[in-house]
């Protein structure tokens, strides 16, 4: 589809979605694209919003986007995946062979350690077939307990929710955004 489905909204916001965009943003830069296009649904924007797995949580920023980078690659969102690229590769530390570790269909021939490779095949599995087997359960037990891994569940879900989003709305990509190509 070359055209998006549901156009951002346009400022001047409603006050309710202008202090939204206030909270979530960082200061000085624009509304994302998909977050104007959930505002048509002030609902969906703040739930999201409150959902919003992006803080500090029981596992390590460079986990989490990896996670994110994975999740987003095997839906195919390449708006989301490029805007974590933009935003948080760097903070995250992770380097470009990293960074394209997460669209390699195999992440055994990756740049990740070990135990990075079980966040992507957590991932994979997770997209697959909606599950974890026990085999790899195991395995990620030996470097996460429970709530780091509810956690990685939970991620890899809300990031699924994110790119039906912007697959479904055909959400136009962030100029600022890199492509999958880049990393291809």
């Amino acid at each position: 589809m070359s055209m998006t489905r549901i156009a951002p909204l346009e400022p001047p916001y409603e006050a309710e979605v202008a202090e939204a965009f206030l909270r979530i943003m960082p200061p000085g830069m624009s509304p994302l694209k998909l977050f104007r296009t959930q505002a048509h649904n002030k609902r969906v924007l703040q739930r999201m919003f409150a959902g919003n797995l992006l803080d500090k949580g029981s596992i390590e920023l460079r986990e989490r986007e990896l996670i994110i980078l994975r999740t987003c690659a095997r839906c195919g969102s390449e708006y989301e995946w490029g805007v974590h690229v933009a935003l948080f590769a760097e903070k995250a530390r992770l380097t470009r062979a990293e960074i394209a570790a997460t669209l390699h269909p195999d992440p055994d021939l990756s740049a990740l350690s070990a135990r990075e490779v079980l966040l992507l095949k957590a991932v994979d599995e997770l997209h697959d077939s909606s599950g974890i087997s026990d085999a790899l359960w195991m395995a990620l037990t030996h470097h996460y307990d429970s709530a780091q891994i509810l956690e990685i569940v939970s991620l890899t879900g809300s990031y699924h929710t994110v790119s039906f989003i912007t697959n479904a709305a055909a959400v136009e990509l962030e100029s600022f955004a890199p492509r999958f190509a880049q990393y291809a």
